[in-house]
């Protein structure tokens, strides 16, 4: 695609499909192209409930809004997702309308001039700062969130009671001890999806905060360098954990939202707890049927003698990016999907917490207005490293870390490696 033909088409977005008309919260009936027969290609990962319901819904209101527009939906699990999206990134096409988290890899898609300039965003909808931050890049905006949210530990508050744990930790010598008690009770302490490797960097990525705070990633940014003693200590304490033995059995081949994974095993009562985003209350009772009022959360622990505060948040949230030859309706239907209506039915269900301000009303699920709660009062925020850092490097972080908590590789190693790919890609 040429800088030219590229150009068209941001001005085309920025005039015609940011101007007011389609089916906005007044009821309008008519979509921007006014007639034409138009089909969307909308790929995303609401692969589970409530997701999945709510999108396929989301399609047929729209649909029926407008009937010149059909809308072609494919659903992809997460890894599958972003293996398909890295193909079609280096062919330099895209489908119309595509799941995103923002950041590195969204902007190594615009550098390959896949995705559109969406233009301001309030004509969209009235996004949160914190939400929309990570889809904007150079001041411009590239994606639109649906959700926001941070990754902290949910846990089993019956099978905490069963080891003896009556709070849950606040420090790092303390979760280490909580482990211990389950296991000395008979109870499997963390349920984790080694076979995905992205949960496992949750670990990594919280530990290098609290050790070495959030300059230190900022850094390691610009200077490619994961080498320092911070990010090696990370390794060294996640190596402590691992040591233990905490994960379920087999959860080397264990995949996150499978009848038999991660949050299967927490949300059937096989497990105490696992390190994971707002959704997983969602994706428990989807794969496990859930446990109801036993199930609480808790931020991940201070490390002693950190440069990190406990307070500083790991997360980011669900948007979507729209195709540089999309047509029109595209933009318009993520209009429509962030309507007030669209996200408190979206925040009600549970899917996740609100991106538009005014939704979060609609947060009926008490755990997840402690995690609203908790990410207002966060002190600093990291986007997930496999998406704050260019494709490449996020990957070699959960290839790595993932090795380090399989016994393959050594705190030094994982930090060299994931130097050696930053620097080739910087």
């Amino acid at each position: 695609m040429s800088l030219r033909r590229r150009g068209v088409v941001v001005v085309a977005a920025s005039v015609l499909l940011l101007g007011g008309c389609g089916s906005g919260s007044d009821g309008a009936d008519t979509a921007p192209s006014a007639g034409g027969k138009v089909t969307i290609d909308w790929w995303h990962i609401g692969t589970t409930e409530p997701n999945k319901t709510i999108y396929d819904g989301w399609v047929k209101a729209y649909q029926a809004k407008n009937p010149n527009v059909t809308i072609k939906v494919t659903a992809l699990e997460n890894d599958a997702f972003k293996s398909k999206m890295a193909t079609v990134t280096t062919a330099a096409s895209a489908p119309d309308i595509f799941s995103t988290w923002g950041g590195g890899v969204l902007k190594q898609q615009l550098d390959a001039e896949i995705v559109k300039d969406l233009g301001d965003p309030k004509a969209i909808a009235d996004f949160t700062p914190a939400a929309l931050a990570a889809y904007q890049i150079d001041g411009k905006t590239y994606g639109v969130p649906i959700d926001v949210g941070m990754v902290g530990f949910w846990y089993n508050k019956k099978l905490f009671e069963k080891a003896g744990v009556s709070e849950p930790p606040t420090t790092w010598s303390g979760f280490l001890d909580t482990v211990k008690k389950l296991k000395a009770a008979g109870v499997t302490p963390i349920a984790l999806a080694g076979k995905e490797k992205w949960p496992g960097h949750y670990y990594w990525t919280y530990l290098a905060m609290r050790i070495g705070g959030l300059d230190v990633l900022k850094q390691a940014a610009t200077t490619h360098d994961f080498t320092g003693p911070d990010f090696v200590a990370a390794g060294q304490r996640l190596k402590e954990l691992s040591d233990l033995d905490p994960f379920q059995k087999g959860f080397l081949n264990a995949a996150y939202s499978s009848p038999d994974g991660q949050a299967a095993a927490v949300g059937s009562g096989k497990a105490a707890m696992e390190l994971m985003g707002q959704w997983a209350p969602a994706v428990q009772k989807d794969a496990g049927g859930g446990i109801g009022d036993d199930l609480a959360f808790f931020s991940f622990p201070a490390v002693e003698g950190g440069k990190g505060a406990a307070t500083e948040a790991l997360g980011g949230g669900n948007g979507f990016a729209v195709g540089a030859d999309a047509p029109a309706e595209a933009v318009d239907f993520l209009k429509f999907i962030t309507q007030m209506d669209n996200q408190k039915q979206f925040v009600e269900s549970g899917a996740g917490l609100p991106a538009v301000n005014g939704a979060e009303e609609a947060i009926k699920d008490a755990n997840l207005k402690t995690v609203a709660g908790t990410l207002a009062g966060a002190t600093g925020f990291q986007l997930y490293l496999d998406q704050a850092y260019p494709p490449a490097v996020g990957q070699e972080i959960n290839d790595s870390v993932a090795g380090l908590i399989a016994g393959s590789k050594t705190p030094e190693q994982v930090a060299e490696s994931i130097t050696e790919t930053a620097k080739a890609e910087g």
